[in-house]
């Protein structure tokens, strides 16, 4: 299951149980919404609930990043998995974005407010 919620130039993404294709496409239209009316944006993803994905998401999130590589900013990703984190670092490889992990929602929050507020 997802929740997204969303800012001015900011997505907030968070995954409870299993993170599927379905979820990842309403991810896609939010932020592609956002794009198209307000440029690059920041995204928050709070992955901490996450139980697993699946293989087409993984997929996906590959294509999508690649089709977006200047779409973003910043994105935090809130984890304590090393496979998660692992694979946020290869997505870095596909955006020209701040890409950071963090093990606290809190950090990563504080970290995208900075960040903005900097600007």
């Amino acid at each position: 299951m997802i929740v997204i919620d969303h800012q001015p130039n900011r997505v907030n993404v968070a995954v409870f149980g299993e993170f599927t294709l379905a979820d990842y496409k309403e991810f896609e239209e939010v932020v592609n919404y956002k794009v198209r009316f307000e440029g690059p944006v920041d995204l928050f993803f709070d992955l901490s609930q996450m139980a697993a994905l699946t293989l087409d998401v993984a997929w996906e999130e590959i294509k999508f990043s690649r089709a977006h590589a200047d779409d973003f900013n910043r994105v935090a990703v809130v984890t304590d998995s090393q496979w998660v984190t692992w694979s946020a670092w290869i997505s870095q490889t596909f955006v020209n974005a701040d890409v950071e992990v963090f093990d606290s929602a809190v950090k990563a929050r504080q970290w995208l407010d900075e960040e903005t507020e900097a600007t």
